[in-house]
């Protein structure tokens, strides 16, 4: 991969693994430098020492994206490691899979927007670095919240509003020269080990619709994605929703 990003600076919150793991070592292998973030520190310090392994650069810091004052001392520790903040990644997310709507309780709603809450935080937070830089804002969406899955209901309705909100930044921001996109994976993920774990045949029977009869790489499909937005071609690329998912939107 190109070192289209050398100079630059990225946040990556839910860096420990899967999407965001993916994510930030395509980033790295880019050239920029990554700052980690997640609830579990040691995750993230493992994701670094992998990056660095690769010749990248970064830091690795604990943040609970639910709590706003975390995401604002993400923002000033990357800052002030790092001078600048170019590139913000939320991908930070959680919640509890396969549950009905009648059967979705207030606890579920309230984790599932945690997430988006904490990219509402950060976004918020960085706003005034990224407009120094240009910057490029991406939100991690769901193909889920895209098609209605069954059993999703929090969590579809989350990744909706997180696509929403997308929206209106760019359209706010793009005069400062921010761009503000989301990315729909289909890839590997704690998410998708569980449902494997879980519900046998659920993601074979995913697999089998996408266009390309497999699971998406995190680092190599989802996280070329991402540098390619955050890199010189995606600068008139703003307000948009890709699915990076294999061609699983596409299916029936």
């Amino acid at each position: 991969m190109l070192q289209q990003l050398e100079g630059k600076v990225a946040i990556v919150t839910g860096a420990g693994q899967g999407v965001g793991r993916g994510i930030a070592r395509a980033l790295a292998a880019a050239g920029a430098s990554v700052v980690l973030a997640g609830r579990t520190l040691a995750k993230c310090e493992t994701v670094l020492a992998e990056i660095e392994a690769e010749s990248g650069r970064g830091l690795a810091l604990a943040c609970d994206v639910s709590q706003r004052a975390d995401c604002e001392a993400l923002v000033e520790r990357a800052v002030a490691k790092f001078g600048r903040l170019d590139i913000l990644v939320n991908n930070a997310h959680t919640s509890r899979p396969m549950v009905g709507v009648e059967a979705t309780r207030d606890k579920d709603m309230a984790l599932a927007f945690q997430g988006f809450h904490g990219g509402f935080y950060c976004m918020q937070a960085g706003f005034p670095h990224l407009k120094l830089a240009k910057g490029r804002v991406i939100n991690l969406g769901s193909v889920a919240g895209l098609r209605g899955d069954a059993g999703f209901g929090a969590y579809a309705a989350a990744k909706e509003a997180v696509r929403g909100l997308s929206r209106v930044a760019a359209r706010e921001w793009g005069v400062h020269g921010i761009t503000v996109n989301v990315v729909c994976p289909f890839s590997e993920s704690p998410g998708v080990e569980y449902m494997i774990d879980t519900q046998p045949g659920f993601i074979g029977e995913l697999t089998d619709q996408t266009a390309m009869k497999r699971l998406g790489n995190s680092k190599d499909d989802v996280g070329a994605a991402v540098v390619f937005l955050c890199g010189p071609g995606g600068s008139f690329i703003t307000g948009q929703t890709i699915n990076v998912d294999g061609g699983i939107w596409i299916a029936p």
